[in-house]
């Protein structure tokens, strides 16, 4: 089936690869990620992706606790690269050509983040991984993946967390909460719904960017969302299926 989107940003939260660990990382589930995109391969996508580092150290947390904000963040975009490693050694492992980009410079471990190198990574089919977060403090790895995305012209982001959808609460906590089947941008920001910071949300919105928020754990659906299939929930200007954002010829 030829696919919807022809360059994706897939955004992982770093919890989601801890699995059912407390902390960490799970290395069956960044197997199970790792052969998850090994089976998009073949649809002939652009694949990019940013990973958060929650599951190793939030800087928020770390600030609230009385560290010192700058020093919390810079540690958390740290944490970020540990997980974008641990995930290029599984996709090497499945025979996924791939590159890690820092925002902050590291050159034994990543290359520096050039945009014009990551599109050209993209254009030869390789996976391309971004680390470090924007590299400054005060912004989210969400905000790091709508940048990211708008920089390399990127059809679509696809954010993979525990949960089927964006809700109008908690699932986990509210059994009567109200899935959306797609949502505009601007009432994800009056409802205060937490798909991504407001920040991430906005850049978005004034770049017609359109969001897709699934489950990661259910087989298939990084496929599936890539093929045009409604699944999930879909953020865009409309809060409709009737546009899904700009098709994108490069």
């Amino acid at each position: 089936m030829k696919p919807k989107y022809k360059r994706v940003l897939l955004k992982l939260s770093g919890e989601a690869l801890m699995g059912d660990k407390q902390f960490g990382i799970d290395q069956k589930i960044v197997q199970y990620i790792s052969d998850e995109l090994q089976g998009i391969t073949a649809l002939g996508v652009q694949m990019a992706i940013v990973i958060g580092g929650g599951n190793i150290f939030r800087g928020l947390e770390a600030s609230a606790e009385g560290m010192e904000r700058t020093s919390a963040d810079y540690m958390g975009m740290l944490a970020t690269v540990l997980n974008a490693l641990a995930l290029q050694n599984a996709l090497e492992k499945n025979g996924l050509p791939t590159r890690v980009q820092s925002a902050i410079e590291m050159q034994e471990l990543a290359e520096p983040y050039i945009r014009r190198r990551a599109v050209r990574h993209l254009e030869k089919k390789r996976f391309v991984i971004f680390g470090a977060g924007t590299g400054n403090p005060y912004f989210t790895t969400d905000t790091a993946a709508a940048l990211r995305a708008v920089e390399i012209g990127a059809d679509v982001i696809i954010k993979a967390t525990k949960v089927d959808g964006v809700y109008s609460s908690d699932p986990m906590k509210n059994r009567a909460a109200k899935k959306f089947s797609a949502i505009s941008y601007i009432d994800v920001l009056k409802k205060g719904l937490k798909v991504m910071d407001s920040t991430a949300i906005s850049l978005c919105m004034d770049n017609d960017l359109p969001i897709i928020v699934f489950s990661l754990m259910k087989k298939g659906n990084i496929r599936k969302v890539i093929e045009g299939k409604k699944i999930g929930t879909l953020v865009n200007r409309g809060g409709s299926y009737a546009k899904r954002g700009k098709q994108k010829t490069q």
